[in-house]
């Protein structure tokens, strides 16, 4: 009898799908036919029926456990006196039935949310009703309003949160400062962008001795002071299930959703400029080397002196006698100790070999309406590196602080590539020339030579794409393994507890330490669906770590148990914010570029897959594919070491860093996803020799097709050729590992945060 899995459905644009197992084995792919009864998001039991001839799993629905409650979100439409919704969400294959008398106050074309009332069938679409009516498709800030409830983001307070927070003063009161260090009169400041409403941290530095008589050298006292959530969030109180729930604010352009309600986050707990606020504060003493050589933690109050902007801080640094200087004379000196201490943390990371890539950042800058006027690089000035190190140093001591007291806390963990990763990078080395290669045990340093050693090549960029592409997603966990970019042997997140949920159980732990007692979490809820891999991944990394030969691993206590889920919940609702995020950009970028439709742009190969190319414009900053069937009358082959495609005949190759021409051709707003169509007039691309076409296969496949981390969200699948060409075919040098690894929609992108 054929073995029968649990999992939940993943649903794709193109009408098949995919079972994503429980055990976090390879996925099963789903036909057209099986996804007819049910829906994405769905738990079910398959059976695996057979494999195809590239090996991957194909399987059968045997048995429906249980239907998804999650609402679906579309366009209200009326064919032929049919109300139907049209989802929205594109992995829902089916369009959901309305009766008349379900369709409440919607109109024709309108946006609403469906609850569904009767589920799919073999031979019957799903029927539902109108929950919620959110506007018309054009509205500003609509993209925001369908991604909230796409990704479901918890984007309204309890009443009994409201009520709470209500009830906190406006100030800090008398009976507040007791047991607290005063720190009124010591000149922190804060230091953020000029769009920043909440200020979690504020920074001082002054010259210090380090040690005693002639062996004294002259160092840095850095004071890291952050603000005390945990002093007004209580444990288990009505804000913290609130809190607990968003696990994280969720950054869209011109619009926040805050993880605390607004009286905290802007307001009480916000170290705002001449007026007393609670912290914790991380007191270090740092070395003229960068070596932080003692430190502690206790409660203060503090006023902040000043509210700088890293604009201002970097012209100040720059020039200390310009006219920002003479406006803030009185606290030039701190800054430039500030500096000097940086330079000096500076020196340290470059010991430890930390991964430092200088990657490229946009920020979107939309009009009063929500649209998108312009698109701009942001760029990383001395004030913001500045900052990163003074908040890198207090997050090294709070994990250090835990890990010596033995306390159960979470650390934030990034663990090294993964051998077929390894493997798939060194091929790309090799074959683009890079005289540097990673062994089978790497190192961060060996990353940060590879970034130093190919810096001025033309492919400096796609490099440095690739390197980062290797490294396996940071999460939050109790089990320390370290942290592999920045090169820390424990690592946590301590300077964010207005925004990060994982900082406020930090300040929790630290404060239970100081006081010399436990902290207890409160009842958390056990981890769903988008946790399942997330908990398999640590399963494992646990069992190879603490598990000897002829061994069983073993078990968490109920402690520790309770601290993975707390991780595993904080992970999930991180990677959560981050596409509901990427959506909302996704959706700008399509509109924007709407009104770009037939105009040309230069622009640079940023990603290559097998079924086309994707290229980000040089002007823009907005990426699209150019679809193999655009690429002209040639036979592409996909060479995955090279990471670019080969055309059989004519030897043109398109790989990561090549320069093309391109033409808007089509926008897809509902699908995110922008075409464009190459241009006879390209020039730089290379070809090859006949005789190193014939030749250059035999080398090829070494690594294993990673599930498209170089791709967008705002892919394509195959449409349509609207051209008498030749239809070009596409020979894919490595099979894939799984259907899911060369399909679009299943690909994903991490994007650089301003603070690990």
């Amino acid at each position: 009898m054929l073995e029968e899995v649990e999992g939940i459905v993943q649903g794709h644009r193109d009408g098949h799908g995919f079972v994503i197992r429980d055990d976090g084995e390879a996925d099963i792919y789903l036909p057209p036919n099986e996804m007819r009864a049910v829906l994405h998001k769905d738990r079910v039991k398959a059976r695996v029926v057979r494999c195809d001839r590239k090996g991957r799993p194909e399987g059968r629905v045997v048995e429906i456990v249980e239907r998804s409650n999650h609402v679906i979100i579309g366009r209200l439409l009326c064919e032929s006196g049919i109300w139907i919704v049209a989802p929205e969400d594109k992995r829902y294959g089916q369009d959901v039935m309305i009766p008349k008398a379900a369709t409440g106050a919607a109109k024709a074309g309108q946006v609403v949310v469906v609850e569904l009332t009767e589920p799919p069938a073999l031979f019957g679409q799903p029927v539902g009703r109108v929950k919620e009516v959110l506007g018309e498709i054009d509205d500003p800030g609509m993209e925001i309003e369908i991604a909230v409830r796409k990704y479901d983001v918890p984007h309204v307070f309890s009443e009994a949160c409201i009520a709470q927070a209500r009830g906190l003063p406006d100030a800090v009161r008398l009976t507040d400062k007791k047991h607290r260090v005063d720190l009124t009169d010591v000149p922190l400041v804060t230091i953020d962008g000029e769009d920043a409403r909440d200020f979690d941290d504020a920074v001082y530095c002054e010259p210090a001795k380090i040690g005693r008589g002639k062996s004294a050298v002259s160092g840095w006292r850095l004071l890291v002071a952050i603000a005390d959530v945990s002093h007004y969030v209580e444990n288990g109180s009505p804000i913290d299930v609130d809190a607990y729930d968003r696990a994280t604010s969720v950054y869209f352009p011109r619009r926040v959703i805050p993880m605390l309600p607004e009286k905290l986050s802007n307001g009480l707990c916000s170290l705002n400029p001449e007026v007393e606020r609670l912290c914790m504060v991380c007191d270090m003493m740092v070395s003229p080397d960068g070596e932080v050589t003692a430190y502690q933690f206790y409660p203060a109050v503090m006023w902040s002196h000043a509210r700088f902007t890293y604009t201002e801080v970097a012209a100040i640094l720059a020039n200390t006698r310009g006219p920002e200087a003479i406006k803030r004379k009185e606290r030039v000196t701190d800054l430039i100790n500030l500096h000097d201490v940086y330079r000096a943390l500076l020196k340290s990371r470059e010991r430890r070999g930390a991964v430092d890539f200088e990657t490229v950042e946009t920020q979107i800058v939309c009009d009063e309406a929500g649209r998108i006027e312009k698109i701009v690089p942001r760029t990383r000035n001395d004030a913001h590196k500045l900052i990163e190190e003074a908040m890198l140093a207090a997050n090294v001591c709070s994990a250090d602080f835990i890990a010596q007291s033995k306390h159960a806390g979470l650390f934030r963990v990034h663990e090294g590539p993964t051998p077929e990763k390894v493997e798939l990078l060194r091929n790309f080395l090799k074959m683009t020339g890079v005289p540097l290669s990673i062994g089978d045990d790497p190192q961060p340093a060996d990353f940060q030579a590879i970034a130093k050693a190919t810096q001025g090549r033309p492919d400096t960029q796609q490099i440095q794409t690739m390197l980062l592409r290797s490294m396996q997603q940071a999460i939050y966990t109790p089990m320390n393994s370290g942290h592999f970019g920045l090169a820390f042997e424990a690592y946590t997140h301590f300077t964010s507890p207005i925004r990060r949920y994982p900082d406020l159980l930090v300040h929790r732990v630290i404060k239970a330490i100081l006081a010399k007692s436990k902290y207890q979490l409160p009842t958390l809820p056990i981890p769903g669906e988008a946790h399942a891999k997330l908990s398999k991944r640590l399963e494992k990394n646990l069992a190879s770590r603490v598990a000897q030969p002829g061994q069983k691993p073993r078990k968490l206590s109920v402690d520790m148990q309770a601290w993975q889920a707390a991780g595993l919940h904080c992970s999930a609702n991180e990677r959560r914010a981050d596409e509901a995020s990427r959506d909302v950009e996704a959706w700008l970028k399509c509109k924007y570029m709407r009104e770009h439709l037939g105009e040309e742009y230069s622009g640079v190969v940023s990603a290559v897959t097998s079924f086309g190319i994707f290229v980000t414009l040089d002007a823009m900053y907005v990426e699209g594919l150019v679809h193999i069937t655009e690429l002209g009358g040639d036979y592409y082959r996909f060479d995955e070491a090279r990471q670019e495609l080969r055309g059989e005949r004519t030897g043109i190759r398109f790989a990561l860093g090549s320069r093309v021409r391109v033409q808007v051709s089509r926008v897809d707003l509902d699908g995110r996803r922008i075409d464009f169509r190459l241009l006879s007039d390209n020039e730089g691309l290379s070809t090859r020799s006949s005789k190193e076409r014939d030749t250059s296969g035999s080398s090829e496949d070494k690594g294993q097709r990673t599930p498209g981390e170089a791709i967008r969200a705002t892919q394509p699948g195959r449409r349509e050729r609207q051209t008498g060409e030749p239809k070009p075919r596409v020979k894919s040098s490595k099979r894939a590992v799984s259907p899911k690894a060369s399909e679009p929609e299943k690909s994903k992108t991490r994007k650089p945060r301003r603070r690990s």
